[in-house]
């Protein structure tokens, strides 16, 4: 064997491993996906407990309710200053508490299981919410950088009402559910 056959095989080998690796860091957040999908499924809190960052995802929860109550707010009572300025004082605390206490690894299941949609007086699902079919459930995935991966579930029944799941990388091939996003697409 030559040395210029010797650096060939290595160049080679360096290929390969190289494109490997890139291979893995773009599969990675899919496989974490349906491992959080599954695991809601079956109802593992142990597992869930594993793939889901749950003060990051209380966090984003209580930031998208609070913003999504505001909102609400601002549209309910038009005209009313005093109404609106009394509720925007007091749903922040609500949404808050709600959001400490009911978010849960059964609840995140429920969430995962049903796609139901959080909202601000009811943040989380009863955990005994039942499981839409999964043919009655799309399930659909798209980077938004580099370390964050959305998962976007919507059933069959109410296709403008997606729940849109945020996985964060977590180290080069781990990522957990760190987030929520309750904001309507100005694309669709």
């Amino acid at each position: 064997m030559n040395r210029s056959s010797t650096r060939k095989r290595l160049w080679g080998a360096v290929i390969v491993v190289a494109g490997a690796v890139l291979i893995a860091l773009f599969v990675s957040p899919f496989l974490a996906a349906q491992g959080l999908i599954r695991a809601a499924r079956a109802g593992d809190a142990a597992q869930l407990e594993r793939r889901v960052d749950f003060p990051a995802f209380r966090a984003s929860l209580r930031e998208e309710l609070n913003a999504r109550a505001t909102m609400e707010i601002r549209q309910r009572a038009k005209g009313d200053a005093g109404l609106t300025a009394l509720g925007m004082l007091l749903a922040p605390s609500l949404v808050d508490g709600a959001v400490d206490n009911l978010v849960t690894p059964q609840a995140v299941a429920a969430m995962v299981r049903s796609a139901e949609k959080p909202e601000p007086e009811r943040p989380a699902p009863s955990p005994d919410t039942p499981a839409a079919p999964k043919d009655r459930l799309h399930q659909s995935w798209a980077y938004r950088g580099l370390n964050t991966f959305a998962v976007t579930l919507t059933r069959e029944d109410r296709p403008d009402d997606a729940l849109v799941l945020l996985m964060s990388r977590r180290g080069p091939f781990s990522w957990k559910l760190s987030g929520v996003d309750l904001t309507p697409d100005p694309m669709a």
